[in-house]
């Protein structure tokens, strides 16, 4: 029932254009965990959200092949936007330049190679829109790093927080990977400074809202 109900969706969402779809398919083709891909759904809900915010700055932790970048690029009101995307994985670098570089999004995005945690005092600016889709391991880090720069009424958006349902059901062994996962959920439901939600959508889709003061 659940993949009838996807492939209903798909079938009545907006389609994911020529470039993701080529993005997409050489993702599967040419690296060993495609799955890490947003994919067309959450793509057109990133692209969606995007719209809502109207941000004019938006970080991304976690490129991976681009797809997410990308979506995030196409909700962008104009190309006086910017998203600014990590990537940790050099060997990434010229497949995620060379799908960039064919679309004609590419001057809303700027690649940056290297630890997010090195490379984020390089950016200039606050940002409206930040996406965690990084190392599970570190979510906590990350949201302590980006908080003080996530301008007041602006929005975190982070992936994975159910991590295939590991959240609830990780068994005698609890891997690295999940226990990073449980700390960043348990550090954002006791904010007081935040309003959130999660969204049972794909892998879980965390929405966490910077109350303004």
């Amino acid at each position: 029932m659940q993949e009838l109900l996807e492939d209903y969706i798909l079938s009545h969402i907006d389609a994911e254009g020529k470039v993701l779809h080529d993005l997409n398919r050489a993702t599967h083709l040419f690296h060993l965990r495609p799955r890490m891909c947003s994919g067309h759904l959450q793509g057109r809900i990133l692209k969606m959200l995007v719209r809502m915010i109207r941000p004019q700055h938006i970080l991304e932790l976690g490129t991976f092949t681009g797809y997410s970048a990308l979506c995030l690029a196409e909700g962008l009101a104009s190309d006086s936007c910017r998203v600014d995307t990590i990537e940790i994985d050099d060997e990434l670098e010229d497949f995620i330049r060379e799908h960039f570089s064919s679309s004609p999004l590419a001057p809303r995005l700027h690649l940056h190679i290297g630890d997010a945690r090195e490379v984020l005092p390089s950016i200039e600016g606050d940002f409206d829109l930040v996406f965690i889709d990084a190392n599970k391991r570190e979510y906590c880090e990350y949201y302590s790093l980006i908080f003080p720069r996530v301008k007041p009424g602006g929005f975190i958006i982070a992936d994975n927080t159910l991590w295939d349902g590991k959240v609830v059901d990780w068994g005698k062994k609890l891997d690295a990977q999940t226990e990073g996962i449980l700390r960043f959920n348990d550090m954002i439901a006791a904010d007081n400074r935040v309003e959130k939600v999660i969204l049972p959508i794909r892998d879980g889709l965390s929405i966490i809202h910077k109350v303004e003061s």
